[in-house]
C-alpha cells in the first residue's frame, strides 16, 4: 500500500501533544498504555518507550471482545515475559475494568510502600493515559470515573486537551490526546491503523484500503470473511482486494447505473463492519509474528 508511505501523518498538534505528554510526566507515578488488542503491535507507539523512561507502566489491550481470545492470552503472556504488565479489558462492556486499580497498585508496590513507610498514607496515585488515536481512551477514562466528561467519538483526533479525572479516592487519571508517530517505516503497521481507525479516513483512499483489508482478511480469517459476506471458499481464492470488493458489493446489491458495483459504498461498508467487528472477534497482530513489544 504504497500510498500510506506519502501521506502526511504527523500534524502539528501531535508534536505539541508528544512534548506535553513530555512535560507533564513528572506530575503522574505512572503511565497507562492503552493498545487495540486486534492489533497490539501496530497500535503501540515506538516513540512512547523513550518519552516515558524508566516511569512505571501498564499496558492495557482494549477492545479485548473484538480480538481473538486465545490471541489476546498470548499477547499477555508476551507483554509478562517482557517485564512489561499487561491487562486486557473492553471499555464498552467492562469486562476487565476491575482489574485495572488493583494492576496499578502493583506496579507501583515499591513505590506505595514507600509512600506509607513515610506517613503519606493517603497519598494521591496520579495515572498518565497515553495510546494513538481511536483506541478508546476517552471510553476508558469514562468508564473507569463514572462520568461522561471525556469527549468520545469513533473517530481519530478527538481529544485536543489533557485532562485530570478522578476515578477514586485516592487515584486520578490524566487524559492525553492520541499521538502517532513520524514515520510508518512498516508498510504493514500503517496499514492495520488504517484498517481500525486510527488514522482518518479523508486522506486515505478507501477504497483502496478496503481492498487491502478484504486481502488480509482472505489470508488470515478467510472463514469470518466467508461468513460475513456469504462467499465460498472457491469465490475468494486468488481475488485481489478490489475484486473482493466488487464480489462483496454485487452480494450486497450496491450496484449503480449500468449494474456498475458502487465501490466506495462497498469500501464504507466493509471498514464499518470490520471495526465494530461484525465480522467476529479477529486480531490481525498475529503474537508469534510479530517482533519487539516496543514499550
Amino acid at each position: 500500500m504504497e500510498e500510506l508511505k506519502t501521506i502526511q501523518w504527523f500534524p502539528g498538534h501531535m508534536t505539541k501533544t508528544k512534548r506535553k505528554i513530555e512535560s507533564q510526566l513528572k506530575l503522574v507515578d505512572a503511565v497507562a498504555v492503552l493498545l487495540d488488542a486486534r492489533v497490539p503491535y501496530s497500535s503501540c507507539n515506538p516513540d512512547l518507550r523513550s518519552i516515558i523512561n524508566n516511569k512505571p507502566r501498564l499496558v492495557i489491550l482494549n477492545k479485548c471482545d473484538m480480538a481473538d481470545p486465545a490471541e489476546t492470552k498470548r499477547w499477555l503472556r508476551r507483554f509478562r515475559e517482557n517485564h512489561v504488565s499487561a491487562v486486557a479489558l473492553d471499555c464498552k462492556s467492562g469486562k476487565g475494568l476491575n482489574g485495572f486499580v488493583p494492576a496499578v497498585r502493583e506496579v507501583l508496590a515499591d513505590r506505595i510502600r514507600s509512600w506509607q513507610e513515610k506517613g503519606m498514607t493517603g497519598r494521591t496515585i496520579k495515572v498518565m493515559v497515553v495510546g494513538i488515536p481511536n483506541v478508546g481512551k476517552s471510553s476508558f477514562i469514562n468508564r473507569m470515573s463514572g462520568q461522561n466528561r471525556a469527549r468520545v467519538e469513533d473517530r481519530p483526533g478527538v481529544t485536543r486537551g489533557n485532562q485530570w479525572f478522578t476515578v477514586s479516592k485516592g487515584f486520578d487519571l490524566l487524559d492525553t490526546p492520541g499521538v502517532l508517530w513520524p514515520k510508518f517505516d512498516d508498510k504493514i503497521v500503517g496499514e492495520r491503523l488504517a484498517f481500525i481507525g486510527s488514522v482518518k479516513d479523508d486522506i486515505l483512499d478507501t477504497e483502496h484500503l478496503a481492498g487491502r483489508l478484504l486481502e488480509t482478511l482472505r489470508d488470515t480469517a478467510a472463514e469470518s470473511l466467508c461468513g460475513r459476506y456469504r462467499l465460498s471458499a472457491d469465490e475468494i481464492e486468488g481475488k485481489q482486494g478490489y475484486e473482493l470488493l466488487e464480489l462483496i458489493g454485487k452480494k450486497r446489491g450496491m450496484l449503480i447505473s449500468g449494474g456498475e458495483v458502487h465501490t466506495e459504498r462497498a469500501a464504507a461498508t466493509v471498514l464499518d463492519e470490520f471495526r465494530r467487528a461484525a465480522l467476529g472477534k479477529i486480531t490481525l497482530d498475529r503474537e508469534e509474528m510479530c517482533g519487539d513489544v516496543r514499550i
